[in-house]
């Protein structure tokens, strides 16, 4: 007992050396960052549209936020253990430590190992986010310029349980744009690496083929279509699109989805397919989806 009591102060003034510096910054910052916004009133009065990707980006916030603790617990988790280590060395004597140091090691080894498979998973989990990001914020700027021709375009729109990539509403029709920001191959250069051959019910990419896209974006098509038809009490029919930018589409087929790359979506609104909408019908369409769209806090306004 008294043995544990003389250890005690050590242990505490070792995790205290440790954690107290990197604490108090950790409390500086955010109680500085609260006091900047308390300070400050944002003059935007109204929630904001949803741009390009804004789902990705709070993925890929989070997905930054969990790599940097598990930095920080790689950094960190090695020095406490050592610090222990010795503060009982301190007390026990070397000596009689020296038989632990195998459990020491395996412990640290042990944690480094899952902290280091798990930043692997982070960085894997990085990568394909800031593809499909990029994917989505290509596909939107050129969707953007539809509103040139009268067009109305949303991004993320929130729908049951899932996100469609962008909404095109026009008196030409209303469209279900699914994007994907598939990375290309390094080992296959030129065209042949950025092709991709659409036969009306598949994907054939230069190393896998797949039909799930094209199911996904006419599932979600099927759903936008029959939540606007509920909600403007008009009969609306979405036609479903898959966005390939960076990709060459070769087009051996057709089926219900219309498969696009970037650029060629310049052309959407004379897709075959659509359903025309009037002018009234149009605007109630777009005002249902603005509705649900425009769900974003400015910053200022949070907490």
């Amino acid at each position: 007992m008294n043995e544990l009591l003389l250890q005690l102060p050590i242990v505490i003034g070792v995790l205290c050396s440790v954690f107290v510096g990197p604490a108090l910054a950790v409390a500086f910052l955010v109680v500085r960052k609260r006091r900047a916004r308390n300070a400050k009133r944002s003059p935007i009065g109204i929630d904001l549209l949803r741009s390009p990707g804004h789902s990705l980006r709070e993925q890929l916030d989070e997905a930054h936020n969990d790599l940097a603790w598990d930095i920080a617990a790689l950094m960190f988790f090695p020095a406490v253990i050592l610090a222990l280590f010795l503060a009982q060395a301190h007390v026990k004597t070397l000596e009689k430590m020296l038989g632990f140091v195998p459990i020491y090691v395996a412990f640290v080894l042990g944690f480094v190992a899952l902290i280091t498979r798990k930043l692997i998973r982070t960085g894997a989990t990085l990568d394909n986010l800031r593809a499909g990001y990029d994917a989505e914020v290509a596909v939107g700027q050129e969707l953007d310029q539809l509103m040139r021709q009268g067009a109305a375009v949303f991004h993320d729109f929130p729908a049951d349980g899932f996100n469609i990539d962008h909404v095109v509403i026009s008196r030409r029709g209303v469209f279900a744009v699914e994007t994907k920001g598939y990375t290309k191959r390094s080992d296959i250069r030129g065209k042949a690496g950025a092709r991709v051959v659409f036969d009306g019910s598949s994907l054939a990419f230069p190393h896998w083929k797949s039909a799930e896209p094209l199911e996904q974006a006419e599932r979600q098509a099927q759903w936008l279509s029959k939540w606007l038809s509920s909600a403007t009490g008009d009969r609306v029919s979405a036609l479903p699109v898959l966005a390939l930018p960076g990709w060459f589409v070769d087009r051996k087929g057709r089926g219900a989805v219309r498969v696009y790359s970037g650029r060629e979506l310049a052309q959407l609104l004379d897709a075959q397919g659509a359903t025309p909408l009037s002018e009234e019908a149009m605007q109630r369409a777009a005002h249902q989806v603005e509705q649900r769209c425009r769900d974003v806090t400015p910053k200022l306004r949070e907490g």
